[in-house]
């Protein structure tokens, strides 16, 4: 299996650039791709981002990389504090995953501060901004060493 990377985005993340810039930024998910697949490749590993509104979507990608990736970069949006389902399909997934958050969930409204995710996540990183993606990589790059 090559060392391909599933990049996943839950609910609302096609909106980056526009919605709430005070706390998501005013980089688009297009410029968040391709920043990662840049750095994906230069530390020899490939990329697939993929964002859906749809909860059964992403469970759908989650399966798919059962069987394509070596590690998944999740950041589940809204359905980390509700979705049982998408943790899961994150259980039955072998590899490694790393689960990231824009903002700090645990500075937010209460209900945000579980996150079923995390309970199978390898690490989080959250509250960084889209930095956290970059961090995501780099650490999923010396977990896959």
């Amino acid at each position: 299996m090559s060392k391909l990377i599933y990049i996943l985005n839950g609910p609302n993340l096609n909106l980056l650039g526009q919605r709430e810039p005070e706390i998501y930024g005013y980089q688009t998910l297009d410029d968040l791709a391709e920043t990662c697949t840049r750095l994906a490749g230069s530390s020899g590993f490939t990329v697939k981002c993929l964002q859906s509104n749809l909860e059964g979507q992403l469970i759908d990608w989650i399966h798919e990389a059962r069987q394509e990736a070596t590690g998944i970069i999740i950041n589940p949006g809204a359905y980390s504090h509700t979705s049982i389902a998408i943790y899961d399909a994150l259980k039955a997934f072998d590899g490694r995953i790393i689960e990231v958050h824009i903002s700090n969930i645990h500075k937010r409204e209460s209900f945000r501060h579980h996150s079923y995710v995390s309970l199978c996540a390898d690490g989080v990183i959250m509250g960084l901004g889209l930095l956290g993606y970059e961090l995501a990589l780099e650490s999923m790059d010396r977990l896959l060493d």
